[in-house]
């Protein structure tokens, strides 16, 4: 039996062009429309995830989409996650739950056992939105990936999508990339596409429009719209972002050391939000010498064992100790919360055939990697005073996801009391190194203000009168976080036939 929601799905000429923002940014139009619409991603592969309510893993992109519908993610809209833990490897989370590890060829056989889960994932949002806003993966003309396809052109096919494609311009070569993905799919993948977007254009679109006439000829498919390049402070789906190469002139440095295997670089999108703040990444023993931060945070990892070794063989590990002991206070989450520590156990062989490998040593505790992942979001209330700022007893949130138990030792005390009687993360004697399990801490308001006052006043002990911090004052992220949703709405609804989109959906 056919489903009653409508459905659109945003295919791209490749990854990176903006199809999670393009579908987020639909989903808010929809919403605002009064339709009730849900985002789906039957397969992701990315670092960057998040907790349900009731402790599902799924990719931020979909969480990010489900904001801007205004409803709560759930496991459903993304049931296939691919977190890489090595170059050629990933753990498989399927509905929220990680299942095993697989290496990319097995899992090209595999996937196709997957069609059922995509499915029934799909059915059961159908059955409670009006529209599902679809986005592919990568591109659909990869076609050596045809066979067995779960997310581009077989899904489109398994749930009857129409499909619009999208070119990212501000590489270059977009006629050649949409022209290119057109004419290497099959004539009936080549009919579901009822539209083409170039996104992320600066400049005069008098000067495009030439160039668009001449490809909606060739490929006889409508262009859309012509979506401008927009600097807005949202969740990116992975680690190909373009906060690493962007900088603004802060007075604050956030410096953050980007690991081989980052993952979760998001819990410091916050910090965007404040224009006398900077956030810089690291990925080389230079890059961090000639940097001076004003807090280093070492993120999540996917695999912390490897990071470590890494982090010692590049000798970025080293420029770390002594930025600390330089004074630079320095916060580690999750796999960072880990590498910060005296050693690291794998005695299931989690992440390495190593048994045992040193960390920073500037907390001490030992972690021990266990067979059975974390994934919770927990309440909880602070404990320690991290630099001095005076918090103990308030309230602090986050979402765990993690295969291991850290256990502190000596002089380290908690940093939090969690709501289910567990105690989180360890703040060190001196007050200037801390570890949390929790990731978003930074997006607790409260917290976050707190922090960035103590660091402003230790750059003003250092620097006297030449130090100007304006301080922007406790900022409400949920409030800013939808008003760039509805940013990111309106400047799609600017430039973008919306009335023809719906019309393709069917509404």
């Amino acid at each position: 039996m056919k489903n009653k929601a409508k459905n659109i799905m945003f295919q791209g000429t490749g990854s990176s062009v903006g199809k999670s923002l393009l579908t987020a940014g639909i989903c808010r139009i929809l919403r605002d429309r009064g339709f009730r619409v849900a985002p789906y991603k039957s397969q992701n592969m990315a670092l960057n995830s998040y907790i349900t309510a009731d402790g599902k893993e799924m990719g931020r992109a979909q969480v990010v989409q489900a904001e801007c519908a205004g409803i709560e993610p759930r496991v459903e809209m993304n049931p296939v996650l691919l977190k890489p833990n090595t170059d050629i490897g990933s753990q498989v989370i399927l509905m929220g739950k990680a299942e095993f590890n697989m290496d990319a060829t097995d899992y090209h056989a595999y996937k196709a056992k997957l069609a059922g889960v995509v499915m029934e994932a799909y059915n059961r949002l159908a059955e409670d939105y009006e529209i599902i806003a679809i986005e592919g993966a990568g591109s659909p003309a990869e076609i050596n990936l045809r066979e067995n396809d779960i997310v581009n052109m077989g899904l489109a096919e398994m749930v009857d999508a129409p499909v619009i494609l999208i070119g990212d311009i501000d590489r270059g070569g977009v006629f050649a990339s949409l022209y290119g993905t057109v004419m290497l799919l099959e004539p009936e993948e080549r009919a579901r596409i009822k539209g083409f977007i170039i996104n992320k254009f600066r400049g005069d679109v008098a000067l495009l429009q030439p160039g668009i006439e001449m490809l909606e000829e060739k490929i006889n498919i409508p262009c859309l719209g012509v979506i401008p390049y927009e600097r807005l402070i949202i969740d990116d789906e992975d680690s190909v972002t373009e906060r690493w190469i962007e900088k603004k002139e802060g007075s604050l440095t956030i410096g953050v050391v980007r690991l081989r295997h980052i993952s979760n670089f998001t819990d410091c999108t916050v910090f965007d939000m404040y224009p006398d703040v900077n956030v810089e990444y690291y990925d080389n023993q230079r890059a961090l010498h000639r940097a001076d931060p004003d807090l280093l945070v070492i993120p999540g990892s996917k695999n912390t064992i490897d990071d470590v070794i890494k982090l010692r063989e590049s000798r970025l590990a080293d420029e770390i100790i002594k930025k600390h002991e330089a004074g630079v206070p320095i916060i580690g989450i999750c796999g960072g919360y880990q590498i910060i520590g005296r050693e690291i156990l794998d005695p299931h062989h989690v992440e390495s055939h190593r048994e045992r490998v040193e960390g920073l040593g500037l907390l001490d505790m030992i972690t021990v990697l266990e067979a059975e992942k974390t994934t919770t979001r927990i309440e909880g209330t602070m404990v320690s005073n991290f630099l001095d700022m005076d918090m103990a007893g308030c309230p602090v949130a986050g979402y765990e996801i993690h295969m291991g138990e850290t256990t502190p030792s000596g002089e380290v005390t908690r940093f939090a009391a969690l709501e289910d009687g567990r105690s989180d993360g360890g703040v060190s004697a001196d007050g200037m190194v801390m570890g949390t399990y929790l990731h978003g801490v930074f997006d607790n308001d409260d917290f976050r203000d707190k922090l960035l006052k103590a660091l402003a006043k230790r750059k003003k002990e250092k620097l006297g009168e030449t130090f100007v911090y304006d301080d922007a004052g406790r900022i409400d992220f949920q409030a800013f976080k939808e008003s760039q949703y509805d940013l990111l709405a309106q400047s799609i609804e600017k430039n973008m036939d919306i009335p023809r989109l719906l019309e393709i959906i069917g509404v």
